[in-house]
């Protein structure tokens, strides 16, 4: 069996675990956590395998300085990478120390047994542990090969109900976020940002005049320092209302935005088994035998994260150190990106992950990141804590990108499909810090006295990233043609949200297949059945159905179902909702069925499926980032609205678990079928075909306009 990759990078068993003298195991792993449990699914994999209690695992997550390069946490990879990385450690470390213990104890390896790290021989009755054994000591070994790994059918602890570790300090009040966080010396500063991201800075004044307050300015980065916080708010806004700026108008405008999809693509390619190709891009003629043609339309507009708590970053610059805590969840790939937009060496530097909101994607973590980092170089040797306000994180987040989907298909006289073709316009999901020569992707280095552009947007080309995410169909069709379309300009900042292109690849999919069942006079569940080969698709189906609940007079009932990256969890959502008399659409109840192989914390998948779901939910009734020529005007939870805890439908979620299958990334796999499963649940309901996200009011009445 080959390593996992993360252990074909980093092979020194050192780099993930080590024995501490008070009894205690430090597990550690490159990837952040952001709330989706990783920290507790780590822990339980490394006392399984080790055979030691969870109350002994200490989990240090990603420090550039302390931890195995994992890269970022992204794509529902944790598990999959980290996760099989750290179960290979684990059955390494365990498999070392008791051939040490046969040694000491001059016994048989195979009389030995483990319970809690203790260590008995069967023969002897002699013990010794771990920790006697290894605490304190560097293993001093390379991971070359893959030992055996205990038995599924052995597991204690791996696929049964744990607490989260990371929870009790959350709900306790304790230090558990970057933003509580005070280290001695502390400054506190605040951005003074511009009407639109790349307006000019004319005019500011210099000092305010307000003791213990300074103004930093770089060209157009304009800041202050403050000894208290709330002096440092109260500069930040009597600086704004004296900044002058020239801005450039903000165009398209949001009405304007699909057409402009359409008319400004840079670069097209077809999409073949999930991968871009630079083959011909003509589609095939629709077959002869085709005895009827729909196609239909889909637009998802810019989307916020809409992280609960706008961004943070304390950092310190002392004896050409610069130390920073970021809720990044890439804090290697934003060590590179500081290096090169400071003009540091990377050993200058040294980035430590402090949990902060949530996001699931790029929000404005990496950027107040740099902007703590330039006000600490500017009050050498204090740390600093750059806090952003609400209205920074709406209006200067990298947002999810505007997409329009365009779906045609083909019926026999059978009602099967025959034809599918499939073109996606959007801008790019990749906006990420990374080191680009000439180039960054961090806001303020765009705003400096020595600016540099944010890199160009080109076509991602690996499977399943990006606009091209989930852009393949999961079912069997005998005929496909699939295009992607970069727009490489765009009115607003993008890059990463939760799902990335999938969440509208799928929308549209979803939605579309449902519109064909209809068309061919057959039940949604059995036409999608008839074109799945893949049993496990075809088992989480049927167990959605199975399971399905009974359904309300006056509501509708809506399914849709995908594989996440065509790879990962196979999810499937069923939605009954119904649309109110003031158009309205109220969820009622949400089934979710899923596949993500062997399941590691059934809590903390489940508690993930329904997190997207909800998340998903929020982006189809409510969300979408609204401007015009003078700037972002969503800048707060009244003018950007998301679904509220009254709003959310009584959810319940099966697991198909698959102990003897790898365990498959989910985090991300129910935020795709979520929005088709909500608008066919409201044409059950209605009749009425909703393509536009979100489904407010007025697009409920808009379709139902057109009906009449």
């Amino acid at each position: 069996m080959s390593l996992p990759s993360p252990l074909e990078r980093e092979p020194e068993l050192d780099r993930w675990i080590a024995f501490n003298e008070d009894g205690t195991v430090t597990v550690c792993t490159g990837k952040a956590e952001i709330g989706q449990g990783i920290r507790t699914a780590i822990a339980m994999i490394a006392a399984e395998e080790l055979d030691v209690s969870l109350d002994r695992i200490r989990v240090q997550t990603a420090d550039t300085a302390r931890t195995p390069n994992e890269f970022i946490t992204a794509g529902s990879m944790s598990v999959e990478d980290s996760g099989s990385a750290v179960r290979v450690a684990g059955a390494t470390a365990r498999a070392y120390l008791l051939t040490l213990a046969a040694e000491v104890l001059g016994v048989n390896p195979a009389t030995l047994s483990v319970e809690d790290g203790s260590v008995t021989s069967t023969d002897t009755n002699e013990q010794t542990d771990f920790w006697t054994l290894q605490g304190g000591h560097p293993f001093g070994i390379s991971i070359r090969e893959t030992p055996a790994l205990k038995a599924a059918q052995d597991y204690r602890i791996v696929g049964h109900r744990q607490h989260r570790l990371d929870i009790p300090d959350k709900v306790q009040g304790n230090v558990a976020f970057v933003h509580d966080m005070i280290l001695p010396h502390m400054r506190y500063g605040r951005l003074v940002k511009p009407p639109v991201p790349h307006a000019r800075l004319l005019e500011a004044p210099t000092s305010l005049s307000m003791s213990g307050v300074d103004v930093i300015r770089d060209g157009s980065f304009l800041a202050v320092i403050a000894d208290r916080e709330e002096d440092a708010a109260a500069a930040a806004a009597k600086l704004a209302a004296s900044a002058r700026w020239d801005a450039i108008p903000l165009s398209p405008l949001p009405a304007e935005v699909p057409a402009y999809l359409r008319k400004n693509v840079s670069a097209s390619l077809p999409v073949r088994d999930g991968k871009p190709e630079e083959e011909d891009a003509t589609p095939p003629p629709v077959p002869a035998d085709a005895a009827r043609t729909l196609t239909a339309s889909y637009y998802r507009p810019y989307q916020m994260h809409g992280a609960m708590g706008p961004s943070a970053a304390i950092a310190q610059f002392m004896n050409g150190v610069l130390t920073v805590f970021s809720h990044s969840q890439g804090v290697e790939i934003l060590k590179l990106a500081l290096a090169d937009a400071l003009e540091l060496d990377e050993d200058q530097i040294h980035v430590i992950h402090a949990e902060g909101a949530g996001c699931y994607g790029h929000n404005g973590a990496d950027d107040v990141a740099l902007d703590a980092a330039l006000l600490a170089m500017a009050a050498e040797p204090d740390p600093v804590r750059a806090q952003w306000t609400r209205a920074d994180e709406h209006g200067f987040e990298p947002y999810a990108p505007a997409a329009v989907l365009d779906l045609q298909a083909s019926l026999d006289a059978d009602g099967r499909i025959i034809d599918w073709r499939h073109e996606s316009f959007s801008f790019s999901h990749n906006g990420r810090p990374r080191p680009t020569p000439g180039f960054s992707n961090l806001q303020s280095s765009w705003w400096r006295a020595e600016p540099r552009a944010p890199a160009p947007r080109v076509p991602a080309r690996f499977p399943e990233v990006g606009i091209h995410r989930n852009l393949e169909p999961i079912y069997g069709f005998a005929q496909k043609h699939l295009m992607k379309h970069l727009v490489a300009e765009s009115p607003l900042r993008t890059s990463s949200l939760r799902s990335l292109g999938a969440f509208a690849n799928v929308f549209a999919i979803e939605s579309f297949m449902d519109e064909l069942a209809h068309a061919a006079g057959q039940d949604p569940f059995e036409f999608r059945l008839a074109h799945l080969s893949d049993p496990r698709a075809r088992t989480v189906l049927t167990t959605l159905r199975d399971h399905a609940p009974s359904l309300s007079d006056g509501t509708g009932r809506g399914i849709a179902l995908a594989r996440y990256k065509n790879r990962q969890t196979w999810c499937a959502i069923l939605v009954d909702a119904r649309v109110t008399d003031d158009a309205q659409i109220r969820l009622e109840q949400a089934l979710i069925t899923a596949d993500a192989g062997l399941v590691i914390d059934p809590d903390g998948i489940v508690n993930q499926l329904e997190g997207g779901f909800i998340q998903a939910a929020s982006w189809t009734l409510k969300e979408a980032v609204d401007w015009d020529a003078e700037g972002i005007t969503t800048r707060d939870w009244e003018s950007y609205p998301i679904l509220r805890f009254s709003e959310v439908p009584d959810i319940e979620t099966v697991l198909v678990d698959r102990p003897l299958e790898r365990s498959l990334g989910a985090g991300e796999a129910s935020t795709g079928p979520t929005p088709a499963a909500i608008a066919n649940a409201v044409f059950a309901a209605t009749g009425l075909r909703l393509r536009t996200l979100p489904f407010t009011p007025d697009r409920v009445r808009q379709a139902a306009s057109k009906t009449d």
